[in-house]
């Protein structure tokens, strides 16, 4: 019995462990990668969570709702060291076993209709193979129509890679918008948005951005979707740029102006 207690004792000293390497419950300075914040200033970007589990990744962050199989937001920064014309053989999605409370299986999405859409898309993360890899985890996708996925959602994605170029680097939060009244997929309930949003910050911190898309086939002109950063944070109980100082925050994040962005 002694000997069984003992053993007891090591694999909850383990979890523990594990725990805090994972990030959860530390404060948010403590679970983001540093070079992710330095590569454009002393500055936490990080949003508030809904839901007490942000994690890490080598070049982004997530919090991942366990309610609803996916990340409420998913952050990076994306430089134009990034973005390059290399053709990277596609690997399959993995489960992240990072997630303590279990990340939903890829087998979700079989025969469901929908396509993984990625958050933080694999076109952003090209610098190198082992980034790329790391945006085919199943915390960093979430259920999307195929000709949404293809056509407006990539027509985003593209021209953020272009707001990038220009700007050599770009603040990017990105995820769907979760509800109690979503259809869902698979054995585990994978929530189906249906409003995706995408934010942007640029590096200097004098213009911001927001994308409110209904998740549907769409040929509008992207400048269609502009939201306010307020109007998203309402939808979502997120504040996105809690570090801002207040009044640079709200000047912007209540902005739906978009003359000085290049479309």
């Amino acid at each position: 019995m002694y000997s069984v207690r003992i053993s007891f004792l090591i694999i909850l000293i383990f979890c523990l462990s594990s725990c805090r390497d994972n990030g959860v419950g530390q404060t948010l300075p403590e679970i983001i990668n540093d070079d992710v914040l330095n590569s454009v200033g002393e500055f936490n970007y990080l949003p508030s969570n809904t839901t007490g589990a942000v994690y890490k990744k080598r070049t982004y962050a997530l919090s991942y709702s366990e309610e609803y199989e996916q990340a409420e937001w998913v952050a990076y920064v994306l430089k134009s060291s990034d973005i390059k014309e290399v053709d990277f053989k596609r690997p399959y999605f993995e489960i992240d076993t990072d997630i303590l409370t279990g990340a939903a299986h890829w087998r979700n999405y079989k025969k469901s209709g929908y396509n993984k859409g990625h958050l933080c898309p694999a076109g952003d993360r090209r610098s190198n193979l082992k980034d790329y890899e790391e945006t085919f985890l199943t915390s960093n996708i979430s259920p999307q129509k195929y000709d949404f996925n293809a056509g407006i959602w990539n027509r985003l994605e593209q021209k953020v890679r272009y707001w990038a170029k220009k700007q050599d680097s770009i603040y990017v939060v990105s995820g769907g918008v979760l509800t109690d009244d979503l259809e869902t997929i698979g054995f585990e309930n994978v929530a189906v948005p249906k409003y995706f949003y995408k934010i942007l910050l640029s590096n200097d911190h004098k213009k911001m951005i927001g994308f409110l898309v209904p998740h549907q086939k769409s040929d509008k002109p992207l400048y269609s979707f502009i939201t306010s950063v307020d109007e998203i944070e309402k939808m979502t109980d997120i504040d996105f740029f809690p570090s801002l100082d207040d009044d640079l925050e709200n000047r912007l994040e209540s902005n739906i102006n978009y003359d000085n962005w290049d479309f």
